[in-house]
């Protein structure tokens, strides 16, 4: 009966305002409240006009007049009249628009909380928005999905086609127009309305918006409320971030932008700036988050969250895209070749060579100014003839260079001219050997060959002393039980003290002692991978580990399988920021130092043959989300989640626990749980018990699991384990087929 919240948040177009006006006008809502208001609220409010526009609408609503002096009141004196007037009163108040936490600050206090069941409806594009609302007054956040494609259909022929059906003949170029939509209904609105104004015999004019969407965007009067209110959110940005946002316009249409590559473009173009006590990568991810936070960015991909909770893809929608790319345009900031560009704008600065380009970039273009080139695409034969005549054009500014994906076997040498360049990828190409003239571009601070065949980098390395990230390593297999390839040791690679990230470097027999030393020198390191460790390095290894205060994801691997993986000498106080940790190897013993990493977010071992449960010295951990036994990590016979233990964890699995017998989950663990995978453990001949607790769990895997197990586990079985087990939404029992292949049934 206390006053609550229900915040509606989505991005612009979505419909917020629409559904809480359904509610609002509802006449059983009318019925239920005795006094109700809505007021807009908009990015440049004004408290006493919010005051008085309520106030207006209360006293509307029981013919009376306004006390008198209200329309000159000062603040203070509108809200003891509201107070007056609500109390005792069940209410409605919906606030639209809200783009800042500060106007209920101000209105706060004008609302009694009388016990009456009075309400507050809030609709923003801005999570923490929402947030901070139904967290001060309790309630729920209902956030606004897109419509799914049958519903953007029938709004769009509703639209299109009023008094009939979608002529056949304009179907597939309707479709390929909504699909661009993505269920946002004012972009289906506002596109079907202009194309009902269209001739429906005309097929070519129909073409032609199909083709050229963005610049009927730019073109069309019927489209400009359109753009005006998707356009909102761009404008109330911090200048910084609206360059990080126009940024986006780079990549293809429908592109899955990975998180840590963008900002790490972000710092190459200069977008970050440092600021007292944050690193460059701690403001690009802070810009992320608030670009994802105002609804500007959408999470995405199969796997919108790593395994330690972490957002790692966004995507733009493509009609926000296409107005950034209108803008990035006019402001050159950046320009876009395909197909269909025969030239590129003068005095261009930012080049995204995207699928189909023909352009002659050297001969009809003017390229000096020229500060960033992407490509994205280029057909196999002609991208190592491309980048020849593009690296003699002129582009000797350049500072970002990203061949992603690219077919190149040979590293192109032209590229160690760029001596301004900050960013160089090519990650996911085939090229094997890295040339000694990579020296020369002082000025480069990321360094991406991952799944290159680069076992080797060239000791001239050493001299770029502005680094931060060499990520250098390909994994065989998609799995994460693969093994990882990484490159070979380097001498004097102390002398990169900017480095943060450092993936992944093999301790070699010979020079093993000398690397760990020298990492212990690289303090600055937030992300470290080492490969081929030794029992008898353990001394010298912990101590380099104890130097890394900043250290937030380590990795180690032994040798192979029977390598003693020896950490114990760490101190009981190691890197206390650190959130990722894998370790793959023999432990002789359970590390005395885990139950201390109380931000540690994701923890897996492999390999370990861990005796003794070791779920006792971890369940304390605060943060705490996955914990995965790999391949004979754990090779004891039973495991137990202690009542309260693991309240964050969201993923376990087990995989390969060949004597595992027993596991229980008491009341009260792990009440978070939403994934469990059990595979190869078929000495486990049930259901662990307490599983049938665990609400929140989605779904269940078992895999190469005891047949004495499966064949119990059928829909409408009264046998315990099925009855464990019938509350998870998915519940998947099979055979791995081969490193990434099942083969089985969902029940």
């Amino acid at each position: 009966s206390e006053l609550r919240a229900v915040a509606v948040v989505g991005m612009g177009g979505l419909g917020k305002t629409t559904l809480m006006s359904r509610v609002y006008e509802d006449f059983e809502v009318k019925k239920h409240f005795q006094h109700h208001a809505w007021v807009t609220v908009s990015q440049s409010f004004k408290i006493d006009d919010i005051l008085r526009q309520i106030i207006q609408q209360l006293f509307d609503q029981i013919r009376q007049p306004l006390p008198q002096g209200a329309n000159s009141a000062d603040n203070y004196t509108l809200k003891r009249i509201m107070i007056d007037f609500l109390r005792g009163k069940r209410y409605l108040l919906v606030l639209d628009d809200v783009w800042s936490v500060d106007a209920w600050d101000a209105v706060r206090m004008a609302f009694p909380n009388d016990n009456t069941g009075s309400r507050l409806m809030i609709a923003t594009r801005i999570s923490e928005v929402a947030s901070f609302y139904t967290k001060d007054l309790g309630g729920m956040i209902f956030p606004l999905r897109p419509l799914t494609l049958e519903e953007s259909w029938s709004l769009f022929c509703a639209k299109t086609f009023p008094r009939d059906r979608c002529p056949t003949h304009l179907e597939k170029i309707c479709r390929n127009i909504l699909k661009r939509c993505e269920g946002l209904p004012l972009a289906i609105v506002a596109i079907g309305g202009m194309l009902a104004t269209k001739d429906i015999t005309k097929i070519d004019e129909w073409e032609i918006v199909n083709r050229c969407l963005g610049a009927e965007l730019e073109g069309n009067k019927k489209l400009k409320g359109m753009q005006e209110i998707l356009l909102l959110g761009f404008n109330d940005l911090p200048y910084n971030l609206k360059h990080c946002f126009m940024y986006l316009s780079i990549f293809p249409e429908d592109y899955l932008i990975r998180r840590k590559m963008l900002i790490r473009l972000w710092i190459a173009e200069g977008f970050t700036q440092e600021t007292e006590g944050r690193t460059l990568e701690e403001v690009g991810d802070g810009y992320f988050n608030e670009l994802l936070n105002r609804s500007l960015i959408q999470a995405a991909g199969d796997r919108i969250y790593s395994t330690s909770g972490r957002i790692t893809h966004c995507r733009v929608h493509d009609f926000l895209r296409e107005l950034i790319l209108l803008k990035s345009q006019d402001q050159n900031i950046s320009a876009i070749t395909n197909d269909k560009i025969e030239r590129l704008p003068e005095r261009v600065r930012r080049l995204s060579v995207h699928k189909g380009t023909k352009i002659d970039v050297y001969g009809n273009n003017n390229l000096c100014r020229l500060r960033s080139v992407l490509f994205f695409g280029e057909e196999d034969g002609e991208l190592n003839n491309f980048l020849s005549s593009f690296l003699d054009s002129g582009v000797r500014l350049l500072k970002v260079m990203d061949c992603s994906n690219a077919p190149l076997r040979t590293f192109p040498k032209d590229i160690t001219k760029l001596y301004h360049l900050r960013y160089l990828s090519l990650r996911n190409t085939s090229i094997r050997t890295i040339p000694c003239s990579i020296g020369k571009l002082r000025n480069l601070e990321t360094l991406d060959l991952k799944n290159t065949s680069v076992e080797e980098l060239p000791v001239e390395i050493t001299k770029i002393h502005c680094l931060r990230h060499v990520i250098v390593y390909r994994n065989n297999s998609r799995l994460s039980t693969g093994r990882i390839h990484g490159f070979k040791a380097l001498e004097g690679i102390e002398a990169l003290s900017s480095l943060r990230k450092l993936c992944h470097i093999e301790a070699n027999p010979g020079g093993a002692a000398n690397l760990l030393t020298s990492i212990g020198r690289l303090t600055q390191l937030t992300m470290l991978g080492i490969l081929q460790l030794a029992g008898e390095h353990g001394h010298t290894l912990c101590s380099s580990i104890d130097k890394l205060k900043y250290l937030r994801s380590l990795s180690l691997d032994s040798r192979d399988e029977n390598e003693i993986l020896n950490i114990q000498f760490l101190s009981s106080s190691p890197p206390q920021f650190l959130q990722r940790l894998h370790m793959r190897g023999r432990l002789e013993t359970f590390p005395h130092w885990l139950h201390n990493l109380t931000h540690l977010v994701k923890l897996v071992f492999k390999f370990s043959r861990l005796q003794v449960d070791p779920l006792e010295s971890l369940q304390a951990l605060p943060n705490l989300l996955l914990l995965i036994f790999y391949n004979g990590a754990y090779d004891g016979e039973a495991l137990c989640f202690k009542a309260g233990g693991f309240q964050m964890l969201n993923h376990f699995s087990v995989i390969q626990g060949d004597r595992l017998s027993k596991v229980k989950v008491e009341e009260g663990a792990m009440p978070r749980l939403e994934y469990l995978w059990l595979e190869d453990c078929k000495s486990l001949k049930e259901i662990p018990p307490g599983v049938e607790r665990l609400s929140n769990l989605k779904r269940l895997g078992l895999v190469n699991m005891a047949d004495e197990l499966t064949r119990t586990i059928n829909r409408g079985s009264q046998d315990k384990n099925y009855l464990r087990v019938k509350h998870i939404p998915s519940v998947f029992v099979g055979q791995r087929t081969n490193e990434e292949g099942f083969s089985g049934h969902f029940l």
